[in-house]
């Protein structure tokens, strides 16, 4: 009987022992070098009904929710995608009142497009991935990638333009460089977002061509080539379903068709039931204004459409908790690769890479639209004094705009970085503000330099005009800003024109002096009255903390300029296909784009308008020679590539880089194809004098359209033409080939 119990005891032993140390062992899903899908199953199984609903739903302005008991960690957003967002209370959207939260700004995504260099692009999502991982935010909400199809959205800005081949080379390395943090890039506004006007119930309506032609191929990108953890829902609708929970959009071509692993989340007031929340493919339901409650409501968050109400559905057997478990599987996998990363750093915060890293991005995205007679740079030699003159010489750029508003570490404005720059040569400079458009003391929570300024709009306008009588150069800054019906998410401009009587200002510049340089900020084609009067005209776009000294660099010619247009700009807005063919805003209800593919440059070229300033189009302080085009093969058949060279040569007194396009032309189509459609583009750096080759291969996918009859992507045997040149207007060499 000893002997029985004596091996009871020992075998009872054994099993606590074996208990105990099972329990010490560490769970597959905090195992840093198990699988991530085997630790994603793993903490599946050990996680509740109600940490499952809880873990897809906002538990605060900008974070979700992990599993406090199994130690994994909650998600916290970011607005970007120009830089990481102040903090703002827990559960209302006013400022904290944090000392610590002060960013870098980057330039504006219009800016980078423009550099049309994906290093840049690199670059940028390295900084700004590092700024986020230091504030310990795991989503940045960026970068966007909406199209650009007409001059008024508000939120153009935001974007990478309108073609949808520069912004598909433009958003990976962007997404790349994010992720390399571990933070993940959460690309927007997914998609068919063109206008803030009815954006929170407009349904678009384009054909099965547009939708994959131009809207598509930039998300498609960011998921295959970029490997985006996250994607957002747009506010518009499409086939009349709400973009954030769209049968379509996001089950049918994103989950199912590009195979997306991610997560899709939610636009802040985007979710508007839980029906098709549950089943149409969102996964993570953020800032929701449900039950008729205001967008400031406190502690709504039960209340989401995901949170209680799909609870209950849960618990009493209406929908199968499989449905739950993919979505909370897409959360896991995020964490475990952001927050629960095996190797993960501390990230740096503005930091003098960072300072760099925004004025280079700045600097190779100015563009230089007009330079009659190469009246700039300015030649310090021969100028004592420079007047400055307009109101965004001064005005805070980096605050407004909506969600991509930034409380910004410091922001050197134009006046401030043309001062610095003039003072290294004892150039002395004036300003005059000339007009007085917004002077409000806050904006977005935060306090704005105060540019007051009591004298009447005739005496400004006498005050800038005597200024430029008596000074050698006049550089005149002006534009849009991010205030309501401008640059700003919210609201449309409502009209091309220059705000607050700048046209009128700027004519009577240049004939009180000639030797006038005319500075556009904005992130949208402007009309240009004066374009003929004036010798200088550079587009600046919103380009943050390095605004001012970028600025300077390009016009005292310190940086050769090599930013070219990512977008049009139409003489008017009569030559824009959306206005003229009355699609825009739509009745309230719908809006339907009867152009359909034939977007900025493919609506200019295939109806024979002509553009004020081209896509791809911008100057340089020195000047490129096109050399003889060659091609390898006259015919390839499918599957085949063939190779097209041309020789560059920079034949002026300087350095300079050059933006080699190729663009290509379908001769016969069984379908209307545009004009031509971008198809390549080399981004080029050469000393004075030398000559470099610009090497493209053409693949048969290249000369594919969208056959909405088949639905499928087609390239139809025949003749084909190859068109290099230095925009979409500037076609310096040509060749024909044919796809047999």
């Amino acid at each position: 009987m000893k002997h029985l119990l004596k091996n009871w005891m020992g075998a009872g032993m054994l099993l606590l022992a074996s208990s105990l140390v099972a329990q010490t062992k560490t769970p597959v899903y905090q195992n840093l070098n198990a699988p991530i899908e085997d630790r994603i199953e793993d903490a599946l199984l050990r996680m509740t009904l109600e940490e499952k609903v809880a873990m897809i739903h906002a538990q605060s302005k900008f974070c979700s929710p992990g599993v406090a008991r199994l130690g994994i960690p909650e998600n916290w957003t970011s607005d970007g995608p120009h830089g990481i967002r102040a903090e703002v209370f827990w559960d209302e959207w006013d400022q904290a009142g944090w000392t610590n939260d002060s960013c870098m700004a980057f330039p504006a995504l219009t800016c980078l497009a423009a550099t049309w260099n994906p290093e840049m692009a690199s670059l940028y999502g390295k900084s700004i991935g590092e700024e986020a991982r230091y504030r310990n935010k795991n989503i940045l909400l960026g970068p966007g990638v909406n199209i650009y199809r007409l001059p008024l959205n508000g939120r153009n800005f935001e974007y990478m333009g309108e073609d949808p081949y520069l912004a598909s080379k433009m958003v990976v390395p962007y997404i790349q460089g994010v992720q390399k943090n571990h933070v993940a890039a959460c690309v927007k506004h997914y998609a068919l977002n063109n206008q803030e006007l009815d954006r929170d119930h407009i349904n678009v309506n384009v054909s099965d061509r547009a939708l994959y032609e131009i809207y598509l191929p930039a998300f498609k990108a960011a998921v295959q080539e970029g490997g985006a953890w996250a994607i957002m829902g747009a506010y518009n609708q499409y086939k009349n379903q709400h973009s954030c929970h769209n049968q379509y959009l996001l089950n049918d071509i994103l989950k199912r068709d590009w195979k997306f692993d991610g997560v899709v989340i939610s636009d802040w007031g985007g979710v508007h039931n839980t029906n098709e929340s549950i089943h149409n493919g969102l996964d993570m339901e953020f800032g929701s204004w449900t039950n008729g409650l205001t967008w400031s409501a406190s502690n709504a968050y039960d209340n989401y459409y995901l949170a209680v109400p799909y609870l209950n559905l849960l618990r009493s057997g209406k929908e199968d908790v499989k449905i739950l478990d993919e979505k909370v599987r897409r959360v896991l996998r995020l964490i475990f690769r952001t927050n629960m990363a095996p190797t993960r750093s501390f990230g740096s915060f503005v930091s003098d890479e960072h300072r760099l890293a925004g004025r280079t991005i700045a600097e190779e995205g100015i563009v230089l639209l007009q330079n009659k007679n190469n009246v700039l740079p300015v030649d310090v030699n021969k100028t004592r004094k420079i007047a400055v003159i307009g109101e965004n010489a001064i005005k805070m750029m980096t605050i407004g705009g909506g969600s991509s508003s930034l409380k910004a570490k410091y922001e050197t404005s134009p006046l401030k970085g043309i001062q610095d720059r003039a003072a290294k040569n004892n150039v002395e400079v004036v300003y005059e503000r000339g007009y007085v458009g917004e002077t409000s003391a806050q904006q977005d929570g935060m306090s704005v330099a105060d540019i007051k300024d009591d004298r009447s709009a005739e005496q400004l306008l006498n005050d800038a005009i005597n200024a430029a009588k008596t000074a050698d150069w006049v550089i005149f800054v002006g534009g849009l800003n991010k205030h309501e019906f401008q640059d700003s998410e919210g609201n449309d401009r409502k009209t091309m024109d220059l705000p607050y009587g700048q046209d009128k200002l700027i004519s009577e510049l240049v004939k009180a002096n000639p030797k006038t340089a005319v500075v556009i900020l904005s992130g949208n084609a402007v009309s240009m009255p004066w374009v003929n009067q004036v010798p200088a005209i550079v587009e600046t776009w919103y380009n943050g903390s390095e605004a001012g000294s970028a600025l300077a660099s390009i016009l005292f010619g310190d940086v050769n300029p090599s930013g070219k247009l990512p977008f049009s700009f139409p003489v008017n807005l009569k030559d824009n296909g959306a206005i003229a063919l009355g699609a825009y805003p739509g009745d309230n209800k719908n809006v339907t784009y009867s152009e359909d593919i034939l977007v900025g440059y493919r609506w200019h070229d295939t109806k024979k308008i002509k553009p004020l300033f081209a896509f791809g189009h911008g100057l340089s302080y020195t000047q490129f020679a096109y050399g003889k085009l060659s091609i390898n093969k006259k015919a390839i058949a499918q599957g085949e590539k063939l190779t097209v060279a041309i020789p560059v040569k920079n034949i002026g007194q300087r350095a300079g880089a050059e933006i080699v396009q190729l663009y290509i032309r379908d001769e016969k189509s069984s379908l209307p194809r545009p004009e031509k459609e971008l198809k390549g583009f080399s981004k080029i750096n050469l000393q004075a004098g030398e000559e470099k080759t610009v090497t493209f291969t053409i693949e048969p996918e290249m000369l594919q359209f969208y056959d909405d009859r088949q639905g499928a992507w087609v390239a139809e045997p025949g003749k084909f033409e190859v068109l290099i040149g230095a925009s979409a207007v500037d076609i310096r060499q040509k060749v024909d080939f044919n796809l047999q």
